[in-house]
């Protein structure tokens, strides 16, 4: 009966708190999305408006369920034989977690989870805003990363890879409509700071680019 019980019991805990992390994090995004409907009427753009980004759903949402139930199923199975680059991962994969809520607490009513092109939101400057365009989506990506430190399975790295190639068009997209709704605005936050990770250790200032604007339309004047 004893031999019987401890099959069910988790065997792999780094991989267990890596699936209870992720189910506790895209729990949080599909929370906020509620919140933001029943404030606003729209869901943050939990299901885009526009065609491609309906598409890019389709083949994301099973990447996201693959990276909460993997980890949590492989926790029952025997544990890995690399325990501290596991551990190592867990602490990754908590830090991350614990700034990404930071962010999403600074995009307040800004936050959104895919485009509307007819939608034009706040731009955040301040706080990790101040140094990188997407704080959030490269935290995504060390929190993928510290997944695959926990479990480095070849089902898993093709998770990550997936998930990472959709970050890095989603990015680009985002910053594109951005930039057709911002115009000179976002452009100049884009050149002065890092997509995913900083570029300068100086921070980026709304005033102080808009005070270089109005000397140099002096000048030219």
């Amino acid at each position: 009966m004893i031999a019987f019980a401890q099959n069910f019991l988790p065997r792999d805990y780094p991989c267990l708190i890596v699936g209870i992390l992720m189910l506790a994090y895209w729990g949080r995004v599909a929370r906020m999305a509620y919140k933001m409907r029943r404030k606003t009427g729209r869901a943050a753009n939990f299901i885009p408006t526009e065609p491609l980004g309906k598409t890019l759903r389709i083949i994301w949402q099973p990447i996201v369920w693959a990276w909460i139930v993997l980890p949590i199923i492989a926790a029952f199975r025997p544990a890995a034989d690399s325990p501290i680059i596991q551990w190592l991962g867990v602490v990754l994969a908590v830090a991350a977690f614990l700034a990404t809520l930071s962010c999403w607490r600074r995009m307040g009513k800004s936050w959104r989870m895919g485009i509307d092109p007819t939608e034009k939101t706040t731009l955040i400057f301040t706080g990790p805003y101040a140094y990188v365009r997407h704080p959030i989506y490269g935290l995504s990506s060390l929190l993928m990363i510290a997944t695959v430190m926990v479990l480095p399975t070849p089902l898993m790295m093709f998770v990550a890879i997936v998930h990472l190639m959709l970050l890095q068009w989603e990015a680009r997209r985002e910053e594109r409509n951005l930039s057709r709704l911002h115009g000179q605005q976002y452009d100049d936050y884009r050149s002065r700071t890092g997509r995913f990770f900083p570029a300068s250790v100086r921070a980026y200032s709304a005033n102080e680019a808009l005070m270089n604007h109005s000397s140099a339309a002096t000048k030219e004047f």
